[in-house]
């Protein structure tokens, strides 16, 4: 499967491109997910690896990146962990606007949609 990536393009007076791979758009997710407080780690989809907040070797685990809109736009899916205690739709909110903030403030291209799974409550106090 080829890896997708974003291709930004400028106006200056020489050729140059910019290629984003999807692990740094799901990376950026990753990280502005697990700054939420109430929030314990993302999950992987398939594996169930939990993925700690920093000092992950690969932060995209638990995200996945789709291009929409001939790649003008993305939709983002996170499997996340709850620390329990929380209200799960009024992290979940926060969560979404982090998210999308992030993208796109730091990688310049329109988040359509944020999806959030809830995997699992962490109960260790």
């Amino acid at each position: 499967m080829p890896m997708e990536s974003l291709n930004i393009t400028n106006d200056n007076d020489f050729s140059s491109e910019v290629k984003i791979s999807n692990d740094v758009i799901a990376t950026v997710a990753a990280l502005a997910a697990t700054e939420v407080e109430g929030v314990d780690c993302l999950s992987g989809n398939s594996t169930n690896e939990t993925v700690k907040k920093y000092g992950v070797k690969n932060g995209s685990k638990g995200v996945e990146i789709s291009f929409n809109d001939e790649g003008k736009s993305v939709n983002c899916k996170l499997g996340v962990t709850m620390k329990f205690g929380y209200s799960i739709p009024e992290t979940c909110t926060i969560v979404q606007d982090k998210v999308k903030n992030a993208i796109e403030s730091m990688i310049g291209i329109e988040v359509t949609d944020v999806s959030i799974n809830i995997g699992d409550v962490n109960v260790n106090r």
